[in-house]
């Protein structure tokens, strides 16, 4: 078996429910036995001697081999019967990084699921947005994951709720509703079946947590005015069945402080640098190793703080960020903390990359040198790829200047400012709704400014975490003004795409050219040369071509600073 966790997937895998490549028993035994912590999240051990289930790096004694059965799911574990080991803690286990690569309906509903769309929308959401009946998606992903939709939604509600839990002070009853169950009775009932307390005792077990909240003053769930008396008849928490109900006083933000794990090694320097460069002033902000930017999520908009990554003790073992969030509503939470691992790409496994792109003779010692390169996506789609028309044909500062004005002129001021963060940056409505011959650019580049905000508005265009990549691809190319540079770069880093390249992309060329795997200079006729040779180069590259962008820009930034 490789380095690597996931062997032999490809970003253009299509097969059928277990179709894809995976470890058999006697695989993910040896995993347990090492303490092997790469595989935290890609499988789950149940203990039928305990009643619990644990990640395979569990510090517990291994189990007797005929005591142990394996799960590709925590929800499949918990539907099994089993509890959460309160050791391990396997519910706070990176997420696998096969959902990452794979493109079928199963791995597109993984990537959705955690997001919070069932949470939302429901299975029949869940469904319409992948294109396909609900019957189907339930069987194609209990085929594979050994649970329903739902039953992974409810895992995910799980941890939600317990990070609340642990992190706040609000009354288990908010905590209920902000998770993303439809009742109090639901909340206690998962809670107790999957950790083996209750809500109340789970909260009295941690001493080690983070210092309590004092619910805001004014903070009002049931969705009354402050003041006004409760009338025979009026939901309280303990009555509202319905999530949408739940409510948290814009004026005051709920405050969640968390930890979010990966696997070692990590780039951390280099991707903050990344971030840092590309930081539009109001939204975004780099200082003292700390990534902060505000968002905009399905209920309310945020501001998170990212970082610093503390490293893992052991060069295999598991790390993880810092993460605290400002929500104006806290059922955001598992799309924020979801988005904010898409960001940091902290799902990959960077073994199995570099073990890839090591035997390539361009790529090898760039990837011996930094085994731990992410390729960093975005907390939203839409405003990447906006940001992705603001860069064309210009440098990323003058990009960054630009974004800064737009953001000025048309971004969403936020009600409680922080420090130099001030703005949402513009929606995509908002932005098709502005006369291109105001926007502080080229017309030409304004009009596809508009045109794809337009799209993207609409529905024509869809740039979910679930949202398919070829047919998003072939849809942005169609609009005018989007070419294969913009539209690779979008689906690099809006579509987390692990696989996509960019051959004409100026840092890309310089860099192999400086390597000697493709012909320098700088006319025309060249460069075409350049980036023919490049696209063939890059073909022993897949499925791991954006790790190898990213690898080829750091390097030419080590090389020539500015």
């Amino acid at each position: 078996m490789r380095a690597g966790i996931v062997e032999d997937v490809t970003q253009t895998h299509t097969a059928p429910a277990g179709g894809v490549p995976a470890l058999d028993d006697e695989q993910r035994y040896q995993a347990a036995v090492s303490k092997d912590p790469r595989f935290d999240g890609v499988f789950f051990i149940a203990v039928t001697s305990t009643g619990i289930y644990c990640r395979p790096s569990c510090p517990a004694i291994t189990p007797k081999r005929e005591n142990m059965r394996f799960h590709r799911s925590a929800a499949a574990a918990q539907e099994a019967g089993f509890r959460a080991c309160k050791r391990c803690r396997p519910d706070a286990s990176p997420g696998s990084p096969e959902w990452n690569i794979r493109a079928d309906v199963v791995g597109r509903a993984m990537r959705l699921i955690a997001d919070g769309v069932v949470d939302r929308e429901g299975v029949e959401g869940l469904a319409s947005r992948l294109g396909y009946e609900q019957r189907q998606v339930r069987r194609l992903v209990r085929a594979e994951l050994g649970a329903g939709a739902l039953a992974i939604a409810r895992a995910q509600r799980a941890q939600t709720a317990r990070i609340l839990v642990e992190t706040t002070a609000l009354p288990l009853s908010e905590i209920a509703f902000a998770a993303g169950f439809a009742s109090i009775r639901q909340f206690n009932e998962t809670i107790r079946e999957v950790f083996a307390v209750t809500p109340t005792e789970l909260r009295r077990a941690n001493p080690g947590g983070h210092p309590p909240q004092t619910p805001p003053r004014g903070h009002n769930p049931g969705g009354r005015p402050p003041g006004t008396p409760r009338y025979r008849g009026d939901p309280s928490p303990r009555t509202l069945r319905n999530p949408v109900e739940f409510q948290t006083n814009p004026a005051a933000p709920g405050l969640v402080r968390l930890r979010l794990a990966y696997r070692a090694p990590i780039d951390a320097e280099r991707m903050l640098g990344f971030l840092a460069a590309r930081a539009i002033p109001g939204v975004e902000s780099v200082q003292d190793g700390q990534y902060r930017r505000t968002i905009q999520l399905p209920n309310g908009t945020g501001i998170l703080s990212l970082g610093p990554l503390v490293p893992s003790p052991a060069r295999r073992g598991p790390g993880y960020v810092e993460c605290e969030l400002q929500l104006e509503d806290l059922r955001d939470l598992t799309a924020a903390v979801q988005r904010c691992r898409r960001l940091l790409d902290l799902d990959a496994d960077p073994e199995a990359v570099t073990g890839y792109l090591a035997a390539d003779p361009v790529l090898g010692p760039l990837a011996l040198a930094h085994p731990g390169r992410r390729s960093p996506g975005h907390v939203d789609g839409n405003e990447l790829a906006l940001r992705a028309v603001l860069g064309q044909q210009v440098s990323v500062a003058a990009a960054r200047r630009l974004g800064a004005r737009l953001v000025a002129s048309y971004g969403k001021p936020l009600s409680r400012p922080d420090g130099s963060l001030t703005h949402c940056f513009p929606t995509a409505e908002t932005l098709a709704a502005a006369d291109p011959a105001t926007l502080p650019m080229p017309r030409s580049r304004a009009l596809a400014l508009t045109g794809l905000a337009a799209a993207l508005a609409s529905g024509e265009l869809s740039l979910d975490p679930g949202a398919e990549r070829d047919r998003a691809e072939a849809a942005l190319l169609a609009l005018p003004g989007i070419g294969p540079w913009t539209a690779s770069y979008i689906r690099m880093r809006a579509l987390s795409d692990p696989d996509a390249f960019l051959p004409t992309d100026v840092g890309v060329l310089d860099a192999l050219s400086r390597l000697g795997a493709v012909p320098a200079g700088t006319g025309a006729p060249v460069r075409a040369r350049a980036a023919k040779a490049a696209a063939a180069l890059a073909e022993s590259w897949r499925p791991w071509r954006s790790y190898a962008v990213h690898h080829l820009w750091a390097y030419l930034e080590e090389k020539d600073p500015t």
